[in-house]
């Protein structure tokens, strides 16, 4: 009789672990999906953007043309006295003085000419607030 009861106690035992398995690795499961739909793995309808631009205006970037009608300038620090708070958004380094800049004229955002090309030959928008940058290249010199 011991034998038995000790039979069914060792098949409860391992059941009991197989069960616990089971709902540990369903557990993790659901885990990793609710991770992976909330950073955006899963991305139903609108290809995981989360900026809002009519017509999917930053999803192209701009051509080398465009980029040389933009307009450029070479920085200059106003006052010799102060020291020089403005920077670049992208590579967020200060201007100096005599370093190229770009001016986005929708907006009127400035910065470093290497660092805002190598974005907007990827995004046809401001880094900065999101303005589209294309085709409102026309005031200014290039």
């Amino acid at each position: 009789m011991e034998t038995r009861l000790l039979g069914i106690s060792l098949q409860i035992m391992a059941l009991a672990v197989v069960i616990s398995v089971v709902l540990l690795i369903l557990g993790m499961g659901v885990l990793v999906l609710i991770r992976a739909s909330t950073v955006g793995v899963f991305s139903w309808g609108d290809s995981g953007r989360r900026d809002s631009d009519p017509g999917n205006a930053g999803s192209n970037g701009l051509s080398p043309d465009d980029l040389e009608k933009l307009p450029c300038y070479d920085y200059a620090v106003k006052d010799s006295k102060e020291d020089s708070s403005v920077e670049c958004a992208v590579c967020l380094e200060t201007f100096r003085d005599s370093q190229r800049c770009r001016l986005l004229p929708a907006c009127k955002h400035s910065f470093h000419v290497e660092c805002v090309d190598s974005w907007l030959l990827k995004a046809s928008i401001c880094p900065l607030c999101r303005t589209i940058c294309a085709e409102q290249s026309g005031s200014g010199p290039g």
